[in-house]
């Protein structure tokens, strides 16, 4: 028995991690000595329809088809799509057939809380936001739940793995649990415990709601560790908060009255973008949890769209080759590949794989740094979040 329920990179690589017809397709065309070349198209929405969704996972899709006999072209992580293809694969069928289940895998859930997270990113455009989500995924997911947020342009994370797979460092000071292992009224024994022990770099943010009511337990923590203390979060629990908003407030004035008028405030536990829009003002940055992590992955289907060099496709589908663009308003737009590009438009699509090789500077189209540049442009150029 594994030790754990996850399916390896192995499997997924081999392409093990498919639907079982796929395999049976497979079988059915080698036995009856068909391999077509096909142009298959990932599409969400076939029109576009104005719900902007974030693009993201194109890293872990294309060391899936790299090695593979295709041609891929995709739009680079980080740009907005609402509608029409975000990836076109062109190559004998069965080189590629097995691998759908995993490839939607990687796009549609790393896009569904790519999304999210830009939800929560342009509700407080100016505040610090680390994700906090990592403990409501299974535990392989952790490191798409850090990235996607990342991409939608987070600040930072929660999770020390995925720090260690991502090349960044985690985000975090403590929990309830450790002042609670001090007991009642020895908060102040935690805070300075932690003060004592953790390395110099780590910010002295401490919990500020364990015991007693949040402003209480601010001044404690003032008056404990000084010029030290370089914040305190709040996660008051939900069944608990009443007017948060007026608590925050209450805080701050008191901080203000004890010398400390600017010291950071953040604030954590089920929040979402319409809390981090009423709180953006009165706060310093939020830890986002559920909401991004618990989102619900982008509807990807994989289409063909021409066998053989024959335009076709399944009943409700677009048949044919497609391109997309960017226009200069910011509206996303779908044509036939041959048709005339709109003026002033600017080309989505671009090659990734040669034969199954890496392009040429492809890297870029799914280096992180570069997607949030893209997410940030993009969101601003289509408005995104401004009706939401």
């Amino acid at each position: 028995m594994a030790e754990f329920d996850i399916v390896g990179p192995e499997a997924i690589r081999e392409g093990r991690a498919t639907d079982a017809y796929f395999e049976r397709t497979e079988t059915t065309l080698r036995e009856a000595g068909r391999n077509p070349r096909v142009v298959a198209e990932v599409t969400a929405d076939q029109f576009p329809d104005g719900e902007f969704e974030l693009f993201a996972g194109l890293k872990d899709a294309i060391a899936l088809l790299e090695g593979h006999p295709v041609d891929v072209e995709a739009i680079p992580e980080g740009r907005l799509f609402d509608g029409g293809p975000v990836m076109r694969i062109e190559g004998p069928y069965r080189s590629f057939a097995r691998l759908e289940t995993a490839l939607l895998g990687f796009l549609s859930h790393a896009s569904g809380i790519a999304t999210a997270a830009l939800d929560c990113r342009v509700a407080a455009p100016d505040s610090t936001i680390l994700s906090f989500g990592a403990r409501h995924v299974h535990p392989a997911m952790a490191a798409t739940v850090e990235r996607s947020a990342l991409l939608a342009g987070f600040d930072g994370f929660s999770h020390v793995a995925a720090g260690d797979l991502l090349d960044r460092e985690a985000s975090g000071t403590m929990p309830h649990a450790l002042v609670l292992c001090f007991g009642p009224g020895e908060q102040e024994a935690a805070w300075t415990a932690f003060d004592e022990a953790v390395d110099e770099e780590v910010e002295r943010i401490a919990l500020c709601d364990t015991y007693t009511d949040e402003r209480d337990e601010t001044l404690r923590a003032v008056a404990t560790l000084g010029d030290r203390l370089d914040g305190v979060r709040i996660d008051t629990t939900g069944s608990r908060r009443g007017d948060f908003r007026h608590i925050i407030r209450e805080v701050r004035w008191e901080l203000a009255a004890a010398g400390k008028p600017d010291l950071p405030i953040y604030i954590s536990g089920g929040l979402g973008p319409a809390d981090l829009r009423e709180l953006r003002d009165v706060v310093t940055g939020f830890g986002v949890g559920g909401y991004v992590s618990n989102a619900d992955p982008v509807d990807f289907s994989l289409d063909l769209v021409a066998v053989d060099g024959v335009s076709g496709a399944k009943r409700g589908k677009l048949s044919g080759v497609k391109a997309v663009y960017r226009t200069a308003d910011g509206d996303h737009a779908v044509l036939p590949a041959d048709d005339p590009a709109p003026t002033a438009a600017e080309p989505l699509f671009t090659p990734v794989l040669r034969d199954g090789t890496l392009v040429d500077g492809a890297s870029d189209l799914f280096a992180l740094d570069s997607g949030v540049e893209r997410a940030r442009s993009d969101a601003s150029l289509v408005g995104y979040g401004e009706h939401r």
